[in-house]
């Protein structure tokens, strides 16, 4: 792992977001999946519907909140990815829906969660 501060508040941001998800009744098929274009943070599925989630994180205090940060070009980057993961899993869970949801996550000083905003089928 890397000694960057910002990957490591990343990755608490992501687990985070998993956590909230699996609490809402999905299960996590896959984390930080690798792929050309970049990196799927979550790929989740509750039997109805298959998630690529994007999770953007900050700390408390920040300039920009998370979801500020996700502009149309890495939402067109998600999509591939999504696709590449699609394409590469064929025994995935095959669902009706495929949605495309961003979860903010903000952590305090302690490292503690401030805020979380889940936002479904933001694009």
């Amino acid at each position: 792992m890397s000694a960057d501060p910002r990957h490591h508040l990343g990755r608490l941001g992501e687990r985070i977001a998993a956590e909230h998800l699996e609490r809402r009744g999905f299960v996590v098929l896959a984390r930080n999946y690798r792929t050309r274009w970049g990196e799927l943070d979550i790929v989740a599925h509750d039997g109805e519907r298959t998630v690529f989630c994007e999770v953007k994180t900050r700390r408390l205090g920040s300039s920009s909140t998370p979801l500020e940060g996700f502009r149309e070009a890495q939402q067109q980057r998600v999509r591939k990815m999504a696709v590449g993961w699609l394409q590469e899993h064929p025994d995935r869970p095959h669902t009706a829906e495929l949605r495309f949801d961003a979860v903010g996550v903000t952590i305090d000083a302690t490292g503690r969660l401030a805020a979380l905003e889940h936002l479904e089928g933001v694009f």
